[in-house]
């Protein structure tokens, strides 16, 4: 009996990218409208399918942010996020994609390429409580997202990238809020910074408060991985957060 020839399974091979910048002192996530179909007008991530068999998948994901959103994606780090691959995310087949994060000060505003309809910021706030429909599986996506941009603050020196070239711990306190979405008490807050030898530096001379009163001003530190981490605390929009 002859045996059975096997043959490779009909798989696309897609990327997602999940970038998140603070703006008006909220974090947001960059989306496109999409103007085709599937889900055509519904709000996703910026992505899409690798080109050809040669294209390197970084390469492909920052190809599909230059194209959608016009940003310059070189200026850009990109980390691995993960792998979606459940068999029915997407409805024109099995599509597994690799998810790439980027968190980023300052970034500009975007402009819908010719892979889309649309182009936007959108608070991060809005997209997990349900506020925007997205397609695909990109909500899970975006919660992976936000949750890793969440544990990025607490073990490395992220948050000073937010902040001026000198400022003050409650400009820093309010980066942490932002990207965590809880409120710290200012105490608790100043003690932990305090006690995290080389995250940030004195930078003086001070600033006039609005009280009149002057605050200290401080610049980033040489170190980058915290050590006693910025451990989030508890809260009930935050169940994945660690005890403090």
């Amino acid at each position: 009996m002859a045996e059975d020839r096997w043959t490779p399974p009909e798989v696309m091979l897609a990327v997602d990218l999940v970038i998140l910048t603070l703006r008006e002192s909220l974090l947001h996530v960059l989306l496109v409208r999409r103007g085709i179909d599937p889900y055509a007008g519904a709000w996703a991530l910026p992505g899409g399918f690798l080109q050809h068999v040669e294209e390197d998948i970084t390469a492909a994901a920052r190809r599909e942010l230059a194209e959608e959103t016009a940003m310059e994606a070189e200026t850009l780090h990109l980390e691995h996020l993960g792998v979606y691959g459940a068999p029915h995310r997407d409805p024109r087949g099995r599509v597994v994609s690799v998810a790439f994060l980027a968190i980023a000060p300052r970034l500009p505003e975007p402009t819908a390429g010719t892979d889309a309809a649309g182009a936007q910021w959108q608070p991060v706030d809005r997209v997990l409580s349900g506020g925007l429909d997205l397609a695909f599986d990109h909500l899970r996506i975006v919660e992976d997202g936000v949750e890793r941009a969440r544990a990025k603050l607490e073990y490395s020196s992220l948050a000073t990238a937010f902040c001026g070239p000198k400022f003050t711990i409650t400009e820093l306190q309010r980066v942490y809020e932002a990207v965590w979405g809880i409120r710290l008490d200012p105490r608790n807050f100043y003690r932990k910074v305090q006690r995290t030898s080389g995250f940030i530096v004195a930078a003086g001379p001070d600033r006039k408060g609005a009280t009149g009163r002057p605050a200290r001003l401080f610049k980033a530190g040489p170190q980058q991985v915290l050590n006693p981490p910025m451990v989030r605390p508890v809260s009930p929009s935050n169940s994945r957060g660690s005890e403090q």
